[in-house]
């Protein structure tokens, strides 16, 4: 199991949670996500013989949010 924390920009409402959430969720391989908009940071913990950073981003910024770092934990 791998955890990754993105700081994202663009995040401003209970639905931002919902929408990306959701959107990180349905990857094969996640195990949690964690939308914490007041810091604008997804926290997420995956597998990653299944899930890749990659895709994760591409779902996050999908909906017109920008990733604009990550740190691996």
């Amino acid at each position: 199991m791998q955890k990754i924390i993105f700081n994202v920009q663009g995040m401003s409402c209970g639905s931002c949670v919902n929408t990306v959430g959701k959107s990180v969720y349905k990857i094969e391989g996640i195990i949690t996500v964690d939308v914490n908009v007041a810091e604008g940071l997804v926290t997420v913990e995956y597998d990653d013989s299944q899930a890749t950073t990659d895709q994760m981003i591409k779902a996050i910024e999908q909906h017109g949010y920008a990733v604009v770092d990550t740190t691996s934990k």
